[in-house]
């Protein structure tokens, strides 16, 4: 079984959260019913598992399920005498998002308390905004994402403790030794070529067979084109056509979504009109958006603009698949004629996002272009990223503009690049491209910072 970060948050909620109800939302094939279904039978003796979507498609028994008790009575058909207390029950609603009437029952069910439940399912948030009355305050939503590059690494075979003294390195501000760097680009690399959804890398653990793996990358890729298409009658094709355009949007310079090539016939529309496309894409977890920042400040999602976006692949596997196919020296091998910079960096924006980060790039007429702006909650300010392939990683001037604007209070930049030394130079520090593994929105430091010091009532 492939290690997941996300199975401890799922025992954790369970442990800490009994009086909610947790819902996992992500895109399919990334591993949500299965860490559900593997926790669930481990810490509750009695589990039962619903696909509501397979429900709908046939039997349709909860489709008209409108009371906590009719829910009791078509539960109790299907798991009879495995249905207990909370304490030892939990019942897995899956594809939730099939019955919207179900999330609003969520708060009832969990108020009555007759068992534990959870939920998952695709566009969570855009299902409860059509809820007739959501229940805030029952339930708490969780994300899950293909798996990072460290859980890669672990799939691949390296300890913990290779990880953990490569962090302290990284913490350091050392750089690995010749033969360690080149392992961890080499496993950089093949991330690229397999990506982080699971059932390529266990097909990949099999045989190593990227022939095989890249089947698997096909068949998700349709999956996701299908879903898209089962959206709604009227917006199924242009969100299809969008997603498909995403590769080529990658290798733009620009790399951002230029409304007039969606639709030639439709000349004078405008960013908004397609919102509900970019929308779909995004909420569904199948397309990573990230939004133009043009005069940034702490925190960035007060200073995002709305009408200029770049949308990445959920998974750098499926975007080498259709940039390379079967030619996997691309990637392995730094052939000159071949431009990996969307690769790189929607390998980074799956490693923020997965990371907790809200994902924004810089966007101004006069100073150029940055891949990536984060917020930096160590010193409550901005910082700018820029995702180097080839040779040329130093340089960047939109990145040296960027940083030389006083308004901007920016106190570090990172160029990622392959180059194996790390060093600061004007104020830009210079890192191998794995150390992205090591940014995460919720670090801090000093794990004692975070203790919060007792105020004495004045004598």
């Amino acid at each position: 079984m492939l290690y997941r970060k996300f199975e401890n948050r799922i025992e954790e909620f369970f442990r800490s959260e009994p009086n909610k109800i947790l819902l996992v939302n992500g895109a399919r094939q990334i591993g949500k019913s299965y860490l559900i279904r593997y926790v669930g039978k481990k810490l509750f003796k009695n589990y039962v598992e619903i696909n509501l979507k397979e429900d709908k498609e046939s039997r349709g028994i909860f489709a008209t399920v409108r009371s906590t008790s009719d829910f009791y009575i078509q539960l109790g058909v299907i798991a009879g005498n495995r249905l207990g207390t909370k304490e030892n029950t939990l019942v897995f609603l899956d594809e939730i998002q099939s019955y919207p009437h179900l999330m609003t029952m969520l708060k009832f069910l969990n108020q009555e308390g007759r068992y534990t439940y959870v939920a998952s399912g695709l566009q969570l948030g855009v299902a409860l905004t059509q809820t007739a009355s959501v229940p805030i305050g029952s339930i708490s939503i969780e994300e899950i994402y293909p798996l990072d590059f460290e859980e890669f690494l672990l799939a691949m075979g390296c300890g913990q403790e290779t990880i953990d003294g490569i962090k302290e390195k990284f913490l350091a501000g050392e750089s690995l030794n010749e033969s360690l760097h080149n392992y961890m680009l080499q496993q950089f690399k093949l991330y690229l070529l397999v990506g982080g959804l699971p059932e390529a890398i266990n097909k990949f653990l099999e045989n190593r067979n990227m022939a095989q793996v890249r089947k698997v990358h096909r068949d998700i890729h349709n999956l996701y084109r299908i879903d898209a298409s089962q959206y709604d009658a009227e917006k199924k094709l242009l969100i299809r056509k969008i997603y498909d355009m995403i590769p080529s949007y990658m290798e733009n310079k620009k790399k951002r979504i230029i409304v007039k090539r969606i639709e030639e016939t439709a000349k004078h529309k405008q960013f908004n009109d397609y919102a509900d496309e970019f929308e779909y894409l995004t909420n569904s977890g199948i397309a990573l958006g990230v939004q133009a920042v043009s005069n940034p400040r702490f925190l960035l999602l007060e200073s995002e603009s709305k009408n200029l976006l770049k949308l990445y692949m959920n998974d750098v596997g499926l975007l080498t698949n259709l940039l390379y196919g079967l030619n996997i020296n691309a990637v392995l091998r730094d052939e000159r004629s071949i431009n990996l910079g969307s690769v790189y960096e929607t390998a980074v924006a799956q490693e923020l996002h997965a990371h907790g980060f809200a994902l924004h790039y810089y966007d101004n007429k006069q100073k150029g272009e940055v891949d990536y702006l984060i917020d930096d909650y160590e010193h409550l300010t901005v910082l700018p990223i820029e995702v180097k392939s080839g040779k040329d990683y130093t340089v960047h001037s939109a990145l040296n503009n960027f940083i030389n604007t006083p308004d901007y209070h920016i106190q570090n930049a990172v160029v990622l690049s392959n180059e194996r030394e790390i060093y600061m130079k004007n104020g830009i520090t210079y890192l191998p491209v794995y150390y992205c593994m090591f940014y995460q929105r919720d670090f801090v430091r000093d794990e004692g910072a975070l203790i919060v010091p007792e105020i004495n009532y004045p004598s």
